[in-house]
């Protein structure tokens, strides 16, 4: 039985999950955003939306939790040259503070067209919010398509009958629907 256990399993074993978790969120630092398949993303989501909550607080206690949970890895630029800097360093010094006046929701899972090929396994982008990637694109097309649909039958219905009113005379409508119904009232009861 699972009582009480929290998360999802992800094929792996405890030691596994946690390695998985942990080297997911330090890319998720260290690069803005991580490209993986939607369970893994949900489940690194939450711990690293509460390391960054934690690292808000910016003491030597939150330094030491945030470490416990990360074995901290150093950084390296495009030639993998060693920068000086470690992950929980820019995670203290960059990504904590651009969210100080932000209260939850610092990550943002964003889902792709298409699946991986060898298993087909739906692939998202997970990245950190940030001012500069707001998400692109336009509005969906068929918005309001359905509306200015409606208002061109409209228009159309309009001139039809317009055109059939000045095609016919007045005392003519009125013999004409006489004539389809001959015995009026009679023949509705």
């Amino acid at each position: 039985m699972r009582h009480r256990l929290r998360g999802r399993q992800l094929s792996r074993d405890m030691e596994h999950r946690k390695a998985l978790r942990r080297n997911l969120i330090q890319s998720l630092f260290e690069n803005g955003k991580i490209r993986t398949t939607l369970p893994k993303a949900k489940e690194v989501r939450a711990l690293a939306e509460k390391m960054i909550t934690i690292a808000r607080e910016g003491s030597l206690n939150s330094r030491r939790r945030v470490i416990s949970m990360l074995q901290d890895r150093r950084l390296v630029d495009k030639e993998q040259e060693f920068t000086g800097q470690t992950v929980i360093q820019k995670l203290f010094k960059e990504i904590a503070p651009r969210f100080a006046d932000r209260q939850g929701g610092y990550t943002r899972i964003i889902k792709l067209s298409d699946y991986r090929i060898g298993d087909g396994g739906s692939l998202v982008i997970l990245q950190l919010l940030t001012e500069e990637s707001k998400p692109t694109g336009t509005a969906r097309r068929s918005a309001g398509l359905r509306r200015k649909r409606n208002e061109r039958r409209h228009q159309f219905a309009g001139r039809a009958l317009k055109r059939e009113r000045a095609a016919k005379p007045e005392g003519e409508t009125q013999t004409s629907e006489t004539e389809a119904n001959p015995g009026g009232s009679e023949q509705q009861q």
